[in-house]
C-alpha cells in the first residue's frame, strides 16, 4: 500500500474515535471493547506493521524542519495499556526525536508550584515528539476522585471552591491554545478499559512472576471508586475536547486495537503539518558540490 493510501487508511480508522466537541459527550456511548474497521489481532498488526516505516518518515522529516513540536497525552485508569502503547506505537520512531515523560505523585518541590509547573518544564522542543504518560489532567483526575489531596496543593483556603474543577478546566484550556499558537500539537489519547478487563489484567499480573513487578496495591483499591473515575473522565472529556486540542476515545479491552488506533491517529495528524526535509539554498548546495568534488579528488 503506497504513502497516500495508509495515510487515508489511518484516517479512516482513527476519525470514529476522536472526540472536537465535548459537550454531548456521554462514556456510557463508548464501547471499551469495539474493534471498528478491524477484523481481528492479525489483520491489526499487518497494517501497524505497514505504518512503522510512515510514522518513522514523518518522524524524521518533523525532526529535520524543526518547525512544529508534537505532544502526545496518555491517560488512562491502571492496566489499560499505557506502557504498552509508547513501547509498540513509538518502536520504529528514532529516540533521539522523541521523549517520554512518565508523572507519579508529583514530589513536595512540585507541590510548591501551580499544578500545570511540572509538566511544562517537559513540553517537547521544535522537531520532536513528547509522551506524557499521564499528565496534567491528573488534576482534574485523581485529584478531584480524591480531594484530600487538594489539600496538599497547599492553595490558600479561599481559592478551594466549588468552581474549582470548572477554573481548572479553564486554564487547562487557554494552556493548550497558548502551546498550538507556539507550534505544538496536541494529540490526547483516553485509554478505555471495561472494569472487567482490568480485572483480568490485574489477575494476569498476579499469577504471572514476570508481571508480579506491575503490581501494585493501590491500584485494587482504586476499582472501589470506578463510578466516581469514570464520571471525572467523562466531564474532563465534556470540558477540554477542542478541533485543536481533540481527545482520543479509544477501546482499551483489545491491546492489539489501541496500539493501532494510536498509531493512526499519530500518524494522520503528523500528515496534516504537510511536513517536508529543508530546502537548501543555491550558495548552500554549490558549497556543498565543491566540499563533493574536493573528496572525489582525494587519493586515499
Amino acid at each position: 500500500m503506497n504513502h497516500d493510501k495508509l495515510i487515508k487508511e489511518a484516517s479512516r480508522l482513527a476519525e470514529p474515535f476522536c472526540v472536537t466537541k465535548g459537550e454531548k459527550f456521554r462514556l456510557k456511548d463508548w464501547d471499551p471493547a469495539a474493534t471498528t474497521g478491524v477484523k481481528n489481532k492479525q489483520h491489526a498488526q499487518n497494517i501497524l506493521d505497514a505504518r512503522e516505516g510512515v510514522l518513522s518518515r514523518l518522524q524524521e522529516k518533523l525532526y529535520a524542519q524543526d518547525r512544529w513540536a508534537v505532544l502526545v497525552v496518555l491517560q488512562a485508569l491502571d492496566a489499560a495499556g499505557k506502557d504498552g502503547v509508547i513501547k509498540h506505537v513509538m518502536s520504529g520512531v528514532n529516540p533521539q526525536g522523541c521523549d517520554v515523560h512518565a508523572f507519579k505523585s508529583p514530589s513536595s518541590e512540585e507541590l510548591n508550584h501551580d499544578f500545570l509547573w511540572r509538566t511544562q518544564k517537559c513540553v517537547p522542543e521544535r522537531g520532536k515528539i513528547g509522551i506524557f504518560n499521564r499528565s496534567y489532567y491528573e488534576e482534574v483526575l485523581v485529584v478531584r476522585v480524591h480531594p484530600t489531596l487538594l489539600r496538599a496543593e497547599r492553595l490558600p483556603d479561599e481559592l478551594i471552591t466549588k468552581h474549582i474543577w470548572d477554573q481548572r478546566y479553564e486554564d487547562i484550556n487557554a494552556y493548550e491554545e497558548y502551546l498550538t499558537r507556539n507550534g505544538v500539537m496536541i494529540l490526547k489519547f483516553f485509554l478505555h478499559v471495561s472494569k472487567e478487563e482490568q480485572k483480568k489484567r490485574f489477575l494476569e499480573r498476579l499469577e504471572d512472576p514476570k508481571k508480579n513487578w506491575k503490581f501494585a496495591m493501590a491500584d485494587v483499591s482504586e476499582r472501589g471508586f470506578w463510578k466516581d473515575y469514570q464520571e471525572a473522565y467523562e466531564e474532563m472529556i465534556q470540558n477540554t475536547a477542542a478541533k485543536h486540542a481533540p481527545w482520543f476515545v479509544v477501546p482499551a479491552d483489545n491491546k492489539w486495537f489501541t496500539r493501532l488506533i494510536v498509531a493512526s491517529a499519530i500518524i494522520q495528524a503528523l500528515d496534516e503539518l504537510h511536513l517536508s526535509f529543508p530546502e537548501v539554498a543555491k550558495a548552500r548546495k554549490k558549497e556543498l558540490e565543491a566540499v563533493r568534488a574536493s573528496l572525489l579528488a582525494q587519493k586515499d
